[in-house]
């Protein structure tokens, strides 16, 4: 058996985390606030889609895994990674509040010769601003008598290809020496490690990445919003322009953004680059072309409606599929929130029907079997596969289709409103 290796944690990064590194020998204590997650892991049931109960179950009645909320834990372990939660405040600005109480009740429990990685996405220097100092307060130093490095996660949920385990782990120490350290903890568990000169060159690359997408898919947004003017299939000039075989690389537009990463990172940048007198104008004019696509999608319905001479309040509105993307139960920053609120504040009469996702809690709706008929207009913002969008178009009075689930038949069809 491995090291005890401690992660605080146990969401969408942590457990997938623990999972890999138990499977490659390593005894894991996850630290969780919630108890019901505590309390679920302990039954070996796992409430995250990528992570098998089997398998959870198997390592839990071993020993390689174990839960609890005592910070105490940490105390006998090797390695502790920061896998928590880094939102936006309601002022759009990074809110730390998550990693720095976790570290502050790491800093008095921290032992000489531990190796500390934080893992949540943030702006370039949080590793080394804020973190070191609260670390160091005990009179311990990085790189001599502990080590702190940062390594993104960079979770894709649903994936099969590309899981936690092959897909490549960027790291960056404070020293040569923490990264050095991090490189051989990762390396006992992940297939390929990449090492890079800083933390901030870590924490930059996560924020690129993410970037990176929201720039093409907002290019993309822009173009459908034009395409509907000029009567032309956006859906077919992205296809056909994805024949090319090099200089160009296919994003689809849609709905808005959605997940953790995409609408937040951003704007973690933009945040810090003010720093430095330094504005991103290019990456912060995506996000508002992004930002405003599900009130365009709303604009959408509407027409949808008054074609067929109904009017959006009182209508019935069925929404189809609500997780941020396909085939998953995360319904973190779904544009499908944000357009029931659209929806419901026009007066419109909402449901959903979502098989990965059964409640909404905070909508105050849970979903509904699919009854295309029953709708005035169905609108797909989220294509999961196992649904007969052929079937749901001839059953369907009217379709608003967002992700071009419907395809070829949808586009020939004069029920069909596509984005």
């Amino acid at each position: 058996m491995k090291g005890l290796i401690g992660i605080i944690g146990a969401g969408y990064v942590g457990l997938p985390l623990a999972q890999v590194f138990a499977e490659a020998g390593h005894r894991i204590v996850l630290l969780e606030s919630n108890p019901e997650k505590v309390a679920a892991v302990r039954r070996g049931e796992s409430y995250i889609r990528d992570v098998d109960s089997g398998d959870l179950l198997r390592h839990v009645e071993s020993g390689a895994i174990e839960i609890t909320s005592d910070y105490d834990a940490l105390k006998e372990t090797e390695a502790i990674l920061i896998a928590l939660q880094t939102p936006l405040s309601a002022q759009r600005e990074p809110d730390l509040s998550f990693v720095l109480r976790a570290v502050e009740d790491l800093a008095p429990r921290l032992q000489k010769g531990q190796l500390v990685v934080l893992e949540s996405t943030t702006y370039p220097g949080t590793t080394r601003e804020r973190l070191l100092p609260l670390l160091e307060e005990g009179g311990l130093r990085v790189g001599e008598d502990f080590h702190l490095a940062f390594s993104p996660e960079r979770v894709d949920p649903g994936r099969e290809d590309w899981t936690t385990k092959n897909t490549p782990k960027i790291v960056g120490g404070i020293t040569p020496a923490c990264t050095e350290r991090a490189v051989e903890l990762y390396s006992s568990a992940l297939e390929t490690v990449h090492p890079v000169s800083t933390p901030e060159a870590a924490e930059l690359t996560k924020l690129l990445e993410n970037i990176f997408r929201s720039v093409n898919i907002a290019l993309v947004n822009e173009l459908a919003q034009l395409c509907d003017r000029m009567s032309i299939d956006v859906w077919e000039v992205v296809g056909a322009a994805a024949t090319k075989p090099f200089g160009f690389m296919s994003f689809q537009p849609g709905p808005g953004l959605g997940g953790h990463c995409m609408p937040i990172d951003p704007f973690y940048l933009t945040w810090k680059a003010r720093e430095y007198d330094f504005y991103t104008e290019f990456i912060e004019l995506a996000g508002k072309v992004n930002e405003n696509m599900p009130y365009w999608c709303l604009g959408k319905v509407v027409r949808a409606l008054n074609q067929h001479e109904k009017a959006l309040k009182g209508s019935k509105v069925l929404l189809l599929g609500v997780a941020y993307k396909s085939d998953i139960d995360d319904t973190r920053e779904s544009p499908a929130l944000k357009l029931i609120e659209l929806l419901q504040g026009e007066g419109a009469d909402v449901s959903y029907h979502d098989q990965f996702v059964p409640e909404l809690p905070e909508q105050g709706l849970s979903s509904v079997p699919l009854d295309a008929p029953a709708a005035d207009c169905l609108v797909i913002v989220t294509a999961h596969s196992g649904i007969d969008y052929d079937e749901v178009v001839e059953q369907a009075l009217l379709v608003v289709d967002l992700r071009n689930a419907t395809g070829t038949n949808g586009t020939s069809n004069g029920k069909v409103w596509k984005l």
